[in-house]
């Protein structure tokens, strides 16, 4: 079906607002995005969202946020289900796809849509499994790390970038800097011998809260960190982490917390695999924005 001919379908460039509505529609499919996720989706990549209309009405969204000169990242792909089945979608991804052009492409994709995934090219890395549980129910095991725990606005960016920079695919300077800020959230890393060793972040999501990025040089430190995260975290409150399959330490920690997986994605790219250190992954920072 022509999407054009069907409602004198429009796609545009998304601005703020549009995000924000946007990243609502992500919380009524129960994606559960942060409380803050909109501003700083859109500052990464402001040409990086688009939204399909018809007759003026948004209806469809999408995201193709650039990173670098090399990659890219697909999210927030949503119709509305009163127009889903009539190829509004469909022209909307090529919109994004040829955004991105030449770049690796980056995606987590739900169960339902993989297969139409794979048939535009995308290859399958590996699951991303979300975790829930709640903070009241996690046994305090804080243990001791070697190394200082501090917040990552108080570390050098430099440093915290580099750190990044060895666990995603792309610099994302901008991106993190917002991060790192985020109202509400809370941004810890831990130093060891003077080089950072593991830094996490966990944030206010619409139900909960959610861990992401947390990455670790080992097991111990994964573990410490966790604990000094969710330490910021109301007693009580509903805690999620999306935790890559292949790393087992990562499930371990998670199961040891008490929490259950709730959700999964599958990790998937156009032109091969990044060479990330996944067992250093133990919670990646957005399905969204990769």
């Amino acid at each position: 079906m022509n999407a054009n001919a069907l409602c004198d379908y429009q796609v545009a460039t998304m601005g703020q607002a549009d995000v924000d509505l946007a990243v609502d529609w992500a919380r009524q499919e129960g994606w559960n995005p942060g409380l803050s996720d909109p501003s700083v989706f859109w500052r990464a990549d402001p040409s990086g969202f688009f939204m399909g209309r018809c007759a003026g009405e948004p209806v469809a969204s999408i995201s193709a946020v650039k990173y670098g000169d090399d990659f890219g990242f697909i999210g927030l792909y949503i119709v509305r289900p009163s127009w889903r089945g009539k190829g509004l979608g469909w022209a909307l991804w090529q919109h994004a796809m040829a955004s991105l052009d030449g770049r690796n492409i980056g995606l987590d994709g739900v169960l339902a849509q993989q297969d139409n995934y794979r048939k535009c090219g995308f290859v399958f890395a590996h699951r991303n499994v979300r975790y829930a549980g709640l903070v009241g129910a996690l046994p305090p095991v804080l243990g001791a790390a070697a190394g200082e725990l501090m917040p990552l606005a108080s570390i050098p960016f430099e440093t915290v970038e580099a750190f990044d920079r060895a666990h995603f695919p792309a610099p994302r300077s901008g991106f993190l800097s917002d991060w790192i800020e985020m109202p509400g959230a809370q941004a810890l890393g831990i130093v060891t011998a003077s080089a950072m060793s593991a830094y996490g972040a966990v944030r206010p999501c619409h139900q909960g809260y959610k861990i992401g990025p947390l990455c670790a040089k080992t097991p111990s430190l994964a573990s410490h960190l966790f604990d000094a995260l969710c330490s910021h975290v109301p007693p009580g409150s509903e805690v999620f982490i999306d935790v890559p399959q292949p790393n087992e330490a990562a499930l371990v920690l998670a199961q040891s917390r008490g929490m259950s997986p709730v959700f999964e994605t599958a990790r998937m790219y156009t032109g091969g695999l990044p060479p990330l250190p996944l067992g250093d992954i133990y919670g990646i920072t957005s399905l969204e924005l990769g």
